[in-house]
């Protein structure tokens, strides 16, 4: 008994269940393609996501009347609470002006002064950008000594983060639900497949042939399964791509793009369903029974 004679065993359950086999490598090879469709979608829409989070911003207003010494003190120790990216003074002259630019009138035209106090703009950094830690940092920044008040966007946060939480949900349920199948079709090829062998490895037992032995055949068997499920899978994913980056522009085609890494981790997916299905069955339906 050789390797090789183990390999081809594992490639002849091929012949032994036909129909059995390419229903496993079909399932494999739609459970991967939705996985990978799901994958770019949920990918470029949390990219969508982070975009939205890194325009969100403190502000925190200063009390006035603040001296030049005092905003640099200011900004010193705000460039040291963790999550700050990055601090941008704004004097009362540029709120003014921004005031100005935003809404498309001179404040001084409605009120004899200027209210709008001078105040630090601040941007987080990418861990940062979550509700809890906003609100963390929110605090931290109020407790400071001459700093009226923080304002940001707190509902698009709070809003983000369920869509966050939820698309991670949704991945997490539908990958598992396909992945069961595709496994669960695997193991029952090669179930099959232990059945129709069942007398030659009862004769196996005999000569001493050792359990691991008598299981390679059929281990080898599910991950071919699972590797040609995962090619087929590929092939169609780069065709789908390929075809749908002709129908839309350069700027939305960078959403559903992937690189040459996605394809290969796809095809290793379906190598490792295809491994999990036949180790399931062989553990199962090669019991101590039959071989030692």
């Amino acid at each position: 008994m050789s390797i090789g004679y183990v390999i081809r065993e594992g490639v002849s359950g091929f012949q032994r269940a036909k129909l059995a086999a390419v229903g496993s490598i079909l399932t494999i090879m739609f459970s991967l393609l939705l996985l990978g469709i799901f994958y770019i979608i949920s990918f470029n829409t949390e990219r969508i996501l982070d975009v939205l989070r890194s325009r969100v911003e403190m502000e925190a207003f200063l009390a006035e009347p603040v001296s030049p010494q005092r905003v640099g003190d200011l900004r010193r120790v705000l460039s040291t609470i963790d999550g700050v990216e990055k601090i941008t003074f704004v004097s009362k002259e540029e709120a003014e002006k921004l005031f100005k630019q935003e809404f498309g009138e001179d404040i001084n035209s409605v009120l004899d002064f200027n209210p709008l106090p001078p105040s630090f703009k601040i941007a987080l950094k990418e861990n940062a950008r979550t509700t809890d830690r906003a609100e963390m940092i929110t605090k931290k920044i109020k407790s400071l000594q001459g700093i009226e008040d923080v304002i940001y966007r707190k509902d698009m946060l709070e809003f983000l983060d369920q869509r966050s939480r939820s698309l991670y949900l949704i991945a997490l349920a539908l990958g598992s639900l396909i992945g069961i199948a595709a496994i669960f079709l695997v193991s029952n090829t090669i179930r099959l497949a232990i059945y129709s062998k069942r007398k030659i490895i009862q004769a196996m037992k005999l000569v001493g042939a050792s359990r691991s032995f008598v299981r390679a055949p059929f281990l080898i068997e599910g991950i071919l399964q699972g590797t040609i499920g995962g090619l087929f899978a590929t092939g169609l994913l780069f065709y789908i791509i390929t075809f749908a980056t002709g129908l839309i522009s350069k700027e939305l085609a960078e959403f559903i793009t992937v690189d040459a890494p996605f394809y290969l981790v796809i095809i290793l997916l379906g190598a490792i369903l295809g491994l999990l299905g036949s180790t399931i069955s062989v553990r199962r339906f090669i019991s101590d029974s039959i071989v030692h």
